[in-house]
């Protein structure tokens, strides 16, 4: 009898002659359909469930570490001690990995955001909050952020990126309306200064966070000092 991992994260045991018929090679063989990958992942036990945020966490360290291109699916099973019909299960290609991973990241800045801002009712302030939540997150996150960066550089992956953005920028901007409502800000274009403060968070988290390893509270003091300042017009 030998022990194997089924993609769930359950484990099962089979006769040995069950290899030698191909069994091994059905488990490990990587299904190619997206539609069979998301039927898939939503029958995973808790146990499944947690081998993919495993496989996830590995995948965002290697491709940081060592690039995208260079990290092949292998690297990343082996380093966790799985076969490749584990990883099949859940993603179906390595490109549909690094896709789900920005969407998850996105998700998770977008979450700590909220959070940070909660029920405050003045709409500059929640501004504030919001860009030093981001700065806290990409703090935290110097992984995530090298996938931004590497994303950015392929056209593949533009559509997540702008789904994310775009979302962030819908945000800011009902907050920047709120504040010229409110008389707290001059009314310029809500998305075009979005996006501008976007753009200033973003580059200062990627040279002064990520490049220069300056202090996170100085870094956030500067962007939230720059970016409200240009709401006074």
């Amino acid at each position: 009898m030998t022990n194997v991992e089924l993609a769930t994260g359950d484990r099962v045991r089979l006769p040995r002659a069950a290899e030698a018929v191909g069994i091994r090679v059905v488990l490990d063989r990587p299904d190619k359909s997206p539609v069979a990958s998301s039927a898939l992942a939503r029958k995973l036990t808790q146990r499944g469930k947690d081998r993919r945020r495993q496989i996830m966490a590995e995948s965002t360290r290697l491709f940081a570490e060592r690039g995208f291109h260079p990290t092949s699916v292998s690297d990343i099973v082996t380093s966790i001690g799985v076969g490749k019909g584990v990883f099949y299960w859940y993603f179906s290609s390595k490109e549909e990995l690094l896709a789900q991973l920005l969407e998850a990241a996105q998700l998770d800045l977008r979450r700590r955001q909220q959070a940070a801002i909660g029920e405050e009712p003045d709409p500059v302030r929640r501004i504030e909050l919001g860009i030093r939540a981001s700065m806290q997150w990409f703090s935290e996150h110097r992984d995530s952020l090298t996938l931004f960066q590497f994303a950015a550089t392929e056209e593949r992956f533009a559509p997540v990126l702008r789904t994310g953005q775009e979302i962030a920028v819908d945000d800011l901007a009902r907050h920047l309306k709120d504040a010229v409502s409110d008389g707290r800000a001059v009314d310029q274009d809500a998305q075009v200064v979005a996006y501008a403060i976007l753009g200033v968070v973003q580059q200062l988290a990627r040279t002064f966070l990520f490049s220069s390893d300056e202090p996170v509270g100085r870094v956030a003091d500067a962007a939230v000092a720059f970016c409200l300042r240009g709401l006074e017009g």
